[in-house]
């Protein structure tokens, strides 16, 4: 009988250990910014081509453009980068929404870049909406509306 109950207890430890790695794996992974540059930041200018917004991170993908607002051109195309966000319901107690961000919107965005070097990567603590159209000298704090702050040139 003893020998029973010592089995059953060392199942039943080992079942909800296992169960216990299976619920904090997706957590772990989903958290993870190890593809993220994080010595590295870039500051880009861009226009507005999607916004894809999402229970945990929302996605904003530009055109990246010049401080004359002319597209910045890669091999004929315009070179399109991606920044990875807060959730969308996080950027639209801050006034990031696709009604007010709509397609098109200059903006100006702080990201920590891949370590890949793919055109991507997770925001960095600043956005700054300008419009649909390049103010003079730029998309700056001083020319456009300040959405999120938190370091970055002025």
């Amino acid at each position: 009988m003893r020998r029973t109950t010592l089995r059953s207890s060392s199942v039943a430890w080992a079942a909800g250990v296992l169960l216990l790695a299976v619920m904090v794996a997706p957590a772990l992974s989903h958290h993870s910014f190890a593809m993220y540059d994080l010595t590295k930041t870039r500051t880009m200018t861009g226009k507005l081509v999607r916004y894809i917004p999402g229970a945990n991170h929302a996605q904003l993908v530009f055109e990246v453009l010049d401080a004359n607002g002319k597209p910045v051109m890669e091999k004929g195309k315009p070179t399109q980068w991606g920044v990875e966000t807060a959730s969308a319901a996080a950027l639209a107690r801050q006034g990031v929404t696709p009604k007010a961000f709509p397609d098109g919107t200059i903006f100006t965005v702080m990201l920590h870049p891949l370590r890949d070097g793919r055109p991507f990567g997770a925001m960095a603590g600043l956005l700054i909406k300008c419009g649909s159209t390049m103010p003079a000298g730029g998309c700056t704090k001083e020319t456009g509306q300040t959405l999120i702050s938190g370091g970055g040139p002025d």
